[in-house]
């Protein structure tokens, strides 16, 4: 999400930050600050200078300017806000109640409010509204002497995300990197040492790189980096030999920001759920903290969207309307503002926008506030428009995303919506603590089988091969495959401009079916649910026109077997669950399409990121 410099060495540590984190702006963020360990004059104590920005890095650097901080230690921080607005009080690094131990973060701290909260009756004093800063609290209280083994102990308390970098004046020779589900590395330079989220913020001063593994430790000093586990046992960590350039770098050595997204799925699904979902099913949402009486009156939900949106916003009405047995509606939110509304005060309105700043999805949401209805945005961008106007908001926690096409976030707007229908189930009192706990399971297990299908790229990147050559594409399913469907055929006209249009099965036979013949293929999810068996005769019906078809099917299933052309085996799930799944395959399909036909795929024609015109 942010961007993490770490600096131990001989040279001056103050420009290595600044020009790091310089590398590291395009990951998008809100705020930036810095950290050194100033050297000593003779007879004065060690102290160390923060400077803090809640614009960009190019004003960190002027007001650096002005105290020019001197010293070989530091650690510098790109903030892309999860907990707390975009401040200056809340931008990193933050420290302990006396200005010893300094940290930077990224990721998210799912327990951070009972830590807190436990720190602040130990007489800790808190200044900020971020997760981040019970870390820095938290090995004070473990501190006896010895920074490493603070810092170790109180990492055992934490549960999360994250990608730590640490230094404290009591140890003026050690630099401390931490991580879990977050990324982190060790740079290995001449005398002198780096810790980073990126390899892009170090890649101009060495290609020599440590990777640091899940819960794992480094501690820097001017003899070199020391891996351990929490436990302290020391581990030989992955060192790689860089052979990019910042341009590679900036992309995770991917050919484009599109496919890296794409990659970062597992970790956007995980990163949605962090700390809001229990094993029995239980949901909260800390910008969106009604009681359950509070929610209870609300008995219809209104889903606004445009584009990748809108179709996270049918899959949301689908789980809300079987889940919590509520009416549920998704709206194209460009035509709402012309319809004659027919709903009040007793509505919950969801306004799904992945900036938070689409015109049109803006406009519908102050209709639905002028109409009485509680409104909720479910966005990607803390502090964004949607996020301030709406009376609460759901984060994705996804981290940036460059390519304008929306990959990730689509996915994490799926699980924050299955989350609320969760919630809205459990208050109404229409779903079964056994449910629940199967659905959660379901849940739980989507970023391992995520991973799953990317380690099988290769065999999409077959079949897209296969299918460039045709011009024209239908996509169809039925239940949440139909959205699953539209955002499939979305994502190829979008980065590929060849035609691809969705329909619903039942749809099919009355017209669209018109449009079949052997040079018009066909993607069928027929994956399983209680509508797959109808899906496997609807595929009969276009093989029947000659059409060629690509079926996604469950494994274990053979009813297409030697029916379809291509059949692409999916794990088995949930249907919510397999509505995740398809749409990573039928992202990665889209994106080897248009790499196949040349296309700029991280920057399509005639489209932007962010839609801020009606």
């Amino acid at each position: 999400m942010c961007g993490i410099i770490g600096y131990l060495g001989e040279r001056e540590a103050t420009p290595v930050l600044l020009e790091s984190l310089k590398r590291l702006e395009y990951r998008g963020y809100d705020s930036a600050g810095v950290a050194v360990l100033e050297a000593p004059k003779p007879g004065s104590p060690i102290s160390t200078s923060i400077t803090k920005s809640e614009a960009k890095v190019d004003d960190l650097i002027a007001k650096i300017q002005a105290i020019k901080p001197t010293g070989h230690l530091g650690i510098g921080h790109t903030r892309w806000a999860t907990h707390g607005r975009p401040t200056y009080i809340n931008a990193h690094p933050h420290t302990d109640c006396h200005g010893r131990i300094f940290v930077v973060h990224n990721g998210i701290i799912e327990n951070f409010a009972e830590l807190r909260e436990e720190l602040q009756k130990a007489g800790h004093e808190f200044t900020s509204e971020t997760d981040t800063e019970v870390v820095p609290h938290l090995i004070e209280a473990n501190y006896k002497g010895d920074f490493l083994a603070a810092v170790r102990a109180a990492l055992k308390r934490i549960r999360g995300a994250y990608a730590l970098a640490m230094f404290s004046t009591e140890d003026p020779e050690l630099l401390i990197g931490a991580r879990l589900n977050a990324p982190l590395v060790v740079g290995l330079g001449e005398q002198e040492f780096y810790i980073a989220s990126d390899i892009t913020a170090i890649i101009p001063y060495t290609k020599r790189v440590l990777v640091l593994g899940e819960g794992e430790v480094a501690a820097v000093t001017p003899l070199g980096a020391e891996v351990s586990t929490l436990d302290g046992t020391t581990v030989k960590p992955k060192l790689v030999h860089v052979d990019w350039d910042v341009s590679q770098a900036q992309k995770g050595g991917y050919p484009h920001f599109m496919l890296k997204e794409i990659n970062e799925a597992s970790e956007a699904v995980a990163n949605a759920m962090r700390g809001r979902l229990t094993d029995d099913g239980s949901v909260t949402f800390r910008e969106f903290a009604l009681t359950d009486e509070e929610l209870r009156r609300y008995r219809e939900v209104l889903l606004l969207g445009m584009g990748t949106s809108r179709h996270a916003a049918l899959i949301g009405e689908h789980a809300i309307e079987d889940w919590a047995g509520l009416p549920a509606r998704a709206v194209d939110a460009a035509e709402f503002r012309y319809r004659r509304p027919t709903f009040g005060p007793d509505t919950l309105a969801v306004i799904i926008t992945q900036s938070g700043e689409t015109a049109d999805t803006m406009v519908g949401l102050h209709q639905a506030k002028e109409r009485g209805a509680l409104t909720v945005a479910v966005t990607n961008v803390f502090a964004s428009s949607a996020a301030r106007d709406a009376d609460g908001a759901i984060y994705l926690h996804a981290g940036p995303e460059i390519g304008v096409a929306s990959s990730k976030t689509f996915l994490a707007h799926l699980v924050s919506l299955y989350l609320l229908a969760l919630r809205l189930a459990t208050v109404h009192g229409r779903i079964s603590l056994e449910r629940r706990q199967e659905l959660v399971a379901s849940l739980r297990a989507v970023p391992d089988q995520v991973r799953g299908i990317l380690d099988r790229e290769q065999e999409i990147k077959t079949l897209a091969h296969r299918y460039s050559k045709y011009r024209n594409f239908l996509y169809t399913g039925r239940g949440l495959g139909y959205p699953v469907a539209l955002e499939g055929a979305l994502k190829l006209k979008e980065i590929s401009y060849v035609h691809a249009e969705g329909v619903t099965g039942g749809e099919l036979k009355h017209g669209p079916i018109a449009l079949l013949d052997a040079k018009f293929p066909v993607i069928a999810i027929c994956t399983a649910s209680p509508t797959a068996e109808k899906m496997v005769s609807n595929v009969h019906e276009i093989v029947a026109r000659d059409a060629p078809v690509l079926a996604l099917v469950t494994e274990g299933d053979d009813s297409l077997d030697g029916v379809a052309t291509d059949r692409f085996v999916m794990p088995a799930a949930e249907e919510a669950a397999s509505a995740i799944l398809n749409s990573v395959m039928l992202q990665l399909f889209a994106y080897h399409v248009a790499v196949e036909l040349g296309q700029d795929v991280d920057q399509p024609r005639n489209l932007a990121k962010s839609v801020t015109v009606e």
